[in-house]
């Protein structure tokens, strides 16, 4: 394989997919030696096959606001390899969305699927859509006139859509509702549904637990733990919130949450009823953070400001892609960090990552950190499948033992001769060797 070819290629085929085309580079780059040292993943082509997804569907969706003016959105559904079971991952409903960030995404979902150990394959949607500032009645109209589309090429066997940025219960309500009317069916074909009709228990906190049960083996491996340590969290959705109730649990202090106007620095920690509070942020429909400094007047609010400046041992971006740049990673080693875990999707820019890795810091990538969320999603097609529902320490306990299995693998693959341990490289070959294998077997399709 030669990664310079394969990367020239592809930006000609696909100009100004900047996301796409990093997320790809991370991965190759990575498998580059265990790809060379077995020919047959070069007579098959896998890498070729791989980065390019199987279908894109692109659709209008027109629907009606309150006021009786009618809009129209693009809608996208990204479905990027089934080789290991049915193509699985979020729908995200935000302006920024664009055909780069869902193929990044979706690229990003194959090998994160992979490595929770349950058969799923890789996929991606959503629009454009801003579901901020809507009614209910408006984000219904919307969900049902996307779900017209949708539902052509999904099902419980051939993909199953979750939620992401913009689509939570309610969504997600409103989607499976016409996907039933449409199909007449009463399946698994959503995850994070309500648990009344289907939904499975830990769900809205499993990315954030995923995230800190990874983080604390990560400190396992140099016989530390979580307790008194100071962590900086972004964003102040469900997966910051997950993370901070866990990493709260398990004996930190959580000093920040972010949003797009700043972020809260609170120096007497967030938990108890701060906790909760973010839940009353998130149902604002402002998307702002300023507020908590309200509520909490010890708290400080620092305006257009990302919380990477404040000091910590832990960062943690939960948030967005490249949200921590390499300016952020120098003042997090600066301020003595020892750790940082992607609790979003490429959460970091390669600058920083490359920085984290140069100063053999613990750092591992969304693929493996954030895996929780489909983990658990997984685990609710499976109670579906089942037509049962596991209590909630059944379904944690699961999701800490998939969790751990994914450390150990990226473990396996990513420690070098010196005792370090490469977590994006050991995440993206394990990741990957199970596809690749996949798709041998399965012959040229």
């Amino acid at each position: 394989m030669n990664v310079e070819k394969i990367m020239t290629d592809l930006e000609k085929k696909h100009p100004g997919e900047l996301e796409y085309l990093q997320a790809v580079r991370e991965v190759l780059d990575s498998i580059e030696e265990v790809y060379n040292s077995n020919p047959q993943f070069e007579t098959a082509k896998i890498i070729e096959r791989l980065v390019e997804p199987d279908r894109i569907l692109t659709f209008k969706v027109p629907w009606v606001d309150d006021s009786g003016n009618v809009n129209v959105n693009i809608g996208y559904r990204v479905q990027f390899n089934q080789a290991i079971g049915p193509y699985k991952g979020g729908l995200r409903f935000h302006p920024s969305v664009n055909l780069s960030i869902l193929k990044f995404l979706g690229f990003e979902q194959i090998f994160k699927n992979s490595l929770t150990s349950l058969p799923m394959g890789g996929a991606k949607g959503g629009s454009d859509f801003n579901p901020k500032g809507k009614s209910n009645a408006e984000v219904m109209r919307f969900c049902q006139s996307f779900m017209l589309e949708l539902w052509k090429v999904i099902g419980p066997e051939t993909d199953v859509p979750a939620g992401d940025i913009g689509v939570g219960g309610r969504e997600i309500g409103f989607l499976y509702g016409m996907y039933k009317k449409l199909t007449h069916e009463h399946v698994g074909v959503l995850t994070g549904k309500g648990l009344n009709w289907g939904g499975s228990l830990v769900r809205p906190e499993a990315t954030g637990f995923g995230g800190i049960y990874f983080v604390q083996e990560m400190l396992k491996t140099k016989g530390d733990d979580l307790k008194g340590k100071t962590v900086a969290v972004s964003g102040f959705g469900n997966v910051a919130w997950g993370a901070v109730l866990k990493a709260t649990e398990l004996g930190a202090k959580v000093v920040t949450i972010s949003g797009p106007d700043g972020y809260i620095y609170d120096p007497d920690g967030i938990s108890g009823n701060k906790i909760d509070y973010m839940l009353e942020l998130r149902s604002s429909n402002q998307d702002i953070v300023k507020p908590y400094s309200y509520e909490f007047p010890n708290a400080q609010f620092h305006q257009g400001k990302r919380p990477w400046e404040a000091k910590c041992d832990i960062a943690l971006p939960c948030a967005t892609q490249n949200e921590l740049n390499g300016d952020d990673a120098k003042l997090l080693i600066k301020n003595g960090t020892k750790l940082v875990a992607e609790i979003s999707n490429m959460g970091c820019t390669p600058e920083a990552v490359e920085m984290f890795i140069e100063h053999k810091m613990l750092f591992a990538p969304g693929k493996a950190v954030n895996a929780g969320g489909v983990a658990t999603s997984g685990l609710e097609m499976t109670q579906n499948s089942m037509k049962l529902n596991w209590p909630a320490k059944e379904v944690d306990d699961r999701l800490h033992h998939i969790m751990t299995s994914i450390h150990e693998s990226c473990i396996k693959h990513g420690k070098d001769s010196s005792g370090y341990v490469n977590y994006v490289k050991g995440a993206n070959i394990a990741g990957f060797i199970k596809v690749a294998n996949a798709m041998l077997d399965q012959g040229v399709i």
